[in-house]
């Protein structure tokens, strides 16, 4: 019997050694800035999750959480940092007060629209740009959702022209906000997403912003207000990303981590094709529903873009001045390519009227 379990014990290890290592299984809480429900909750985080699921086999899980479960709708990216959850999912425009570089991916007037900006993301360098930004602030990023183009407004009162943005109380975020108020008199109020529809109703403000015509469809902001105002010259595109503390993403294992790039990468393709497809739907409820549609004249379009283009230019010269030239450098290179993107894409159909 002796000798029987001495020869166990010294096979055992022997044994052990042949089978595959355990695998590693991930459990990531991860909280978005907007509702649950919401089509950004859908379209970028649920189905980041999905695709997370089956590209690592079930070992990875993303539990995705509505706006203010487990931190505030605005201060995912606060969460993170202070160690309240694993990982977050937000946008970049709800930190340009902080550090106006952010203003470059968050989307701006007079910047790119999506179809050259998810091209400058993945094929240009801006991802790589934003993953060091993120990386210089202890965070890893992963790209998670770029959406279509966004409706200017639904609005309480028309705006056609610059003066009807004088006084106008205005929901938004990010450099549109600081556009609005330094360059046409508007003043800007941000709130959480959750509370859009009811400032809305109630005439807390004019007019609100919020996503595309499909983001805005179920929030029912068309049944508030009267006007819809196009094109979205305000936010072109739109960027959400997920990050997590460098130190999380260092202790995956090695494997996992070009599996959930991946993922990333697979989500925001499918989220954009999504949302294209779900925004002319939309367009067509509009349409047919008691809303006045307003399209801008070219001519106001290009004013706006003008000065949205005017504030980050000068944004990024005056950081520059004081001894940081990173956003400068960056919004070189993001123009440059928005140069060379329009003078050499002529070739490229795009079915307008």
């Amino acid at each position: 019997m002796l000798n029987s379990m001495k020869t166990i014990a010294l096979t055992a290890p022997i044994v052990l050694a042949g089978l595959p290592a355990l695998a590693q299984d991930v459990t990531w809480q991860v909280p978005t800035s907007v509702p649950e429900g919401s089509p950004y909750y859908v379209n970028f985080l649920e189905r980041f999750a999905d695709n997370v699921d089956v590209l690592t086999d079930g070992r990875v899980e993303i539990e995705p959480f509505g706006a203010g479960v487990l931190v505030p709708a605005l201060q995912v990216y606060e969460g993170v940092k202070d160690g309240v959850v694993k990982a977050g999912h937000s946008t970049p425009s709800y930190l340009v007060n902080q550090n106006p570089e952010n203003a470059i991916f968050a989307g701006f007037p007079g910047g790119m629209g999506p179809e050259a900006y998810i091209t400058w993301i993945y094929e240009a360098g801006g991802k790589e740009a934003l993953y060091e930004m993120r990386a210089e602030e202890g965070l890893k990023s992963l790209v998670v959702g770029i959406g279509s183009s966004e409706v200017m407004a639904h609005s309480n009162v028309p705006i056609r022209n610059a003066e009807d943005l004088q006084g106008l109380k205005y929901r938004t975020s990010g450099p549109w906000a600081e556009v609005m108020g330094e360059y046409f008199g508007a003043v800007p109020t941000v709130v959480p997403p959750g509370e859009i529809y009811t400032l809305l109703q109630r005439k807390g403000v004019d007019a609100i912003e919020w996503g595309p015509p499909s983001g805005n469809l179920p929030e029912g902001f068309h049944e508030a207000a009267e006007y819809i105002i196009v094109p979205g010259v305000h936010q072109p595109t739109f960027l959400w990303e997920l990050v997590m503390k460098q130190v999380t993403w260092d202790g995956l294992d090695d494997d996992l981590k070009p599996l959930l790039e991946k993922a990333a990468d697979l989500t925001t393709m499918q989220a954009l094709l999504h949302f294209y497809s779900e925004d002319i739907k939309a367009m067509d409820v509009y349409r047919e529903g008691r809303n006045e549609i307003i399209t801008l004249d070219p001519e106001f379009v290009t004013e706006l873009s003008e000065a949205g283009v005017d504030w980050i230019t000068k944004t990024a010269a005056s950081r520059a001045e004081e001894g940081d030239s990173g956003m400068s450098d960056l919004l070189d290179e993001y123009m440059a390519f928005k140069d060379r993107w329009s003078s050499e894409s002529s070739y490229l159909i795009r079915n307008e009227d």
